[in-house]
């Protein structure tokens, strides 16, 4: 197993977490070095806070572990395409390569809808990486909303 497979596989775990506590099933980690520094999952449902992505809580965690707001030489590794405000999240926190898994044909922002990854919006280079354990990560998507047809019309 890759480095990518074995980071995305332990966002897969946080987004795990999240769908058993009813939140959209996605997760997140920053990786440093070749070690998982911090992890996030979706909390925005549970919390009543639209900022609770798994990406910023990742992010978040991250810089207060690092001790400030710049994150040099780290890895995103999240189960879906970010959107908007997270694509804005990692730009601002200078994150140098994000890997995501499935992509969002609706709201993403790293080639699916629009790419402010690859804008040159900052003043340095950021690598983004689409399909890493694309089907997993999509299926974990399809699953979650399934259920939650299954449970509106029961």
């Amino acid at each position: 197993m890759d480095a990518d497979e074995r980071f995305m596989r332990e966002a897969l775990r946080q987004a795990r977490r999240a769908a058993a506590m009813g939140e959209m099933p996605v997760g997140a980690v920053v990786v440093r070095g070749g070690e998982i520094i911090s992890r996030g999952y979706n909390k925005r449902e549970t919390k009543k806070n639209a900022l609770l992505h798994a990406e910023c809580i990742a992010i978040d965690r991250a810089c207060r572990k690092l001790g400030g707001w710049r994150l040099p030489g780290c890895e995103l590794y999240v189960t879906l395409e970010p959107c908007p405000m997270c694509a804005g999240a990692i730009l601002n926190s200078r994150i140098e390569r994000v890997c995501y898994g499935a992509a969002d044909p609706k709201s993403g922002c790293a080639g699916s809808r629009i790419n402010l990854l690859d804008m040159n919006l900052c003043n340095y280079s950021l690598i983004s990486e689409g399909g890493v354990l694309g089907e997993e990560c999509a299926e974990i998507m399809k699953e979650f909303f399934r259920g939650l047809r299954r449970n509106k019309f029961e």
